[in-house]
């Protein structure tokens, strides 16, 4: 006979087999992963039979816990299933949203959707993290992110919050009547360039460059090494030198002429920001909220 504790205990199971991991298991069931751990080594004892090798670094599901998996696995399936069908009937999705997403994106893609989407979902409370950088959304208990297309693992799900972008190198009209403007990417070693500081690796970044199907990558040098777009901008506004920017995020100041672009057939667009979040079965109906609130019309 089925004792309760015991769902709870193929629970854990279920869900660090399928998210292949402690702490992502531990992120989608809202518990610690110590008490997952406890919570296998219960059920394991029970059974009388391992159901997973784990390491420091891996875990593998054993012969039996394959085995296992492979009975009960539909069975969470359709009962998750079940539960999100209830949710469903929510007119007024509520709680606590919790996203990481990047400084200037919070500025101009959130910030102007905030009051709407509060008038609409008053039972939710949106938390945002502005920070630059790669954040493990998972591991810090997000429940979602936005980052450029490029940079999302496989096994998240995607939306896109933004079109297509260009990136653009920049300086003031001073800069320019000091430097004459460089004609390739390899002319940028003899001008004064604002470096890119990356926070989550600490390397320096190598602008990127595309032109007829030829990549580029060119490690720059300069008087100033940032880590935030906003300075980089105030820098390159104020003649210090060549800035790597984001063409969108400059467009007001390349219209008034107080920055000039060069390069730009060196800058083809690429995918813009997505906010992605893990791919479980079950998302929150809060979270589904937020998603149509921000993603693009297709």
């Amino acid at each position: 006979m089925m004792r309760t504790g015991d769902y709870g205990e193929l629970a854990a199971f279920v869900a660090i087999a399928e998210e292949g991991g402690f702490r992502r298991a531990a992120a989608r069931l809202d518990l610690k992963p110590s008490t997952l751990s406890h919570s296998l080594r219960s059920l394991e004892g029970k059974l009388g039979v391992r159901l997973i090798n784990r390491t420091t670094r891996t875990i593998s599901l054993t012969e039996a816990g394959h085995a296992l998996l492979r009975q009960i696995g539909p069975a969470f399936s359709s009962i998750e299933t079940a539960v999100e069908t209830i949710n469903g009937f929510r007119d007024h999705p509520a709680g606590t949203i919790r996203i990481s997403v990047p400084r200037t994106v919070a500025a101009r893609v959130l910030a102007p959707k905030f009051r709407a989407f509060s008038d609409r979902y008053p039972d939710v409370t949106l938390e945002v993290a502005a920070q630059n950088g790669f954040v493990d959304i998972v591991r810090q208990g997000f429940d979602a992110g936005i980052r450029l297309g490029e940079s999302l693992e496989r096994d998240m799900i995607a939306v896109r919050v933004t079109p297509d972008l260009n990136t653009a190198v920049v300086a003031s009209p001073d800069y320019f009547s000091r430097f004459p403007p460089p004609a390739t990417p390899r002319d940028l070693h003899r001008h004064r360039c604002i470096g890119i500081r990356m926070i989550a690796s600490g390397a320096l970044y190598r602008w990127e460059f595309e032109k007829n199907g030829r990549a580029l990558s060119v490690a720059v040098n300069g008087p100033l090494v940032l880590d935030d777009p906003d300075l980089i901008l105030n820098a390159a506004l104020d003649g210090v030198g060549l800035a790597y920017s984001i063409e969108q995020d400059i467009a007001e100041h390349l219209a008034s002429g107080r920055l000039v672009r060069v390069l730009d057939d060196w800058c083809p667009p690429y995918p813009g920001f997505f906010l992605y979040y893990p791919s479980r079965r079950q998302t929150p109906a809060a979270l589904r909220a937020l998603v149509d609130a921000l993603k693009m019309a297709s």
